[in-house]
C-alpha cells in the first residue's frame, strides 16, 4: 500500500524543549485515522506537520510523497484539506457559504483572483447538499451556526479534491445534534477515497468509517494501528493514566472511567 503520511523520528522542539516526538507513524493512502490523547499530548502539533504548516526539528516527514524541507509547500498544501473551528474563524465572515466552499480549490481564504465556471459552482452546491447545507449556499458565513460552519468546511475541503483531509477537533463546542450531523458529513468524506486524519479528545466524536487510531501522550505514541486494537481498555488506560473501560456499539465508540 502507498503511504499518505510517514513520520520517521519526527520531533518538534520549541524553546529547547520537545513538544512532539520523536514520532514514528505511517498512514496508508485512503485510511481513516483518529489521533487521541490528553491535552498537551501533541495532536494538533502532529497535524501541523502532516498539513505541511510546520517543519520537523529533527527526523523526516513525508506527506503525499513529498518530503518536508525539499518540497514546494505552496503546491503541497493545495493537495491538503483542513477542517477546524480555528480555520472557520479565519475565513471572511461576510462572504457567502458558496464562495467559502469555492476557496477550497486553491486552499485560500478568499476567491478574489479566481473564476469559476457554472459547472464548478454546480459542483460546489452539490457538495453542500451532500453535507446537509444546500439551503445555506447564498447566506453569509457569519449567519451560520458553528456546526453549520464546520460542515461547510467539509464541503470546502471536498471541493478542492484534496488527497489528504485533516480534522482538528471539528466537533469542539458543538451540541449533540450538530455533532451528529458533522459526523455524518465526515463519514461521507471518507467515501471519496481521500486519506482522513482526525484529532480529538473524545471517542464519541470518531466517525464509524474510521479504520485506524493512534494514542499520544507527552508527544509520544502510546499505541497505533487498527482501531479495534488501539481503542481497547489497556492502551487507553496507559494513554490517559487512569483506569478506562472502552465500549463499541453499532460502529460508535465510548470511554468511561472504570470504577
Amino acid at each position: 500500500m502507498s503511504r499518505a503520511v510517514v513520520l520517521a523520528g519526527a520531533e518538534v522542539r520549541v524553546g529547547g524543549r520537545s513538544i512532539l516526538g520523536p514520532l514514528d507513524l505511517s498512514i496508508g493512502t485512503g485510511e481513516q485515522w483518529a489521533l487521541l490523547g490528553p491535552n498537551g499530548s501533541g495532536k494538533t502539533t502532529g497535524l501541523t506537520l502532516m498539513g505541511a504548516w510546520r517543519q520537523p526539528s529533527r527526523g523526516t516527514v513525508d506527506v503525499l510523497g513529498e518530503r518536508l524541507g525539499r518540497a514546494d509547500l505552496r503546491v503541497l498544501r493545495r493537495r491538503i484539506g483542513h477542517v477546524s473551528h480555528r480555520l472557520a474563524e479565519r475565513l471572511p465572515a461576510e462572504r457567502t457559504v458558496l464562495e467559502t466552499v469555492c476557496t477550497g480549490r486553491e486552499a485560500t481564504l478568499v476567491t478574489w483572483w479566481q473564476t469559476f465556471e457554472e459547472a464548478a459552482l454546480a459542483e460546489a452546491r452539490g457538495l453542500l447538499a451532500a453535507v446537509g447545507c444546500e439551503a445555506l449556499a447564498d447566506r453569509r458565513l457569519a449567519s451560520c451556526s458553528l456546526g453549520e460552519r464546520q460542515r461547510v468546511l467539509i464541503a470546502r475541503a471536498l471541493f478542492g479534491k484534496h488527497e489528504l483531509l485533516l480534522f482538528d477537533e471539528p466537533a469542539a463546542g458543538l451540541d449533540l445534534p450538530a455533532r451528529e450531523l458533522l459526523l455524518e458529513a465526515m463519514a461521507s468524506s471518507a467515501a471519496t477515497g481521500a486519506t482522513g486524519i482526525l484529532a480529538t479528545h473524545h471517542l464519541e466524536e470518531i466517525p464509524p468509517t474510521t479504520t485506524h487510531a493512534a494514542l499520544l501522550r507527552d508527544g509520544l505514541v502510546v499505541a497505533a494501528g487498527p482501531i479495534d486494537d488501539v481503542l481497547a481498555d489497556d492502551p487507553m488506560t496507559a494513554c490517559f493514566d487512569m483506569p478506562i473501560r472502552v465500549e463499541h456499539r453499532r460502529g460508535r465508540w465510548a470511554a468511561l472511567a472504570a470504577r
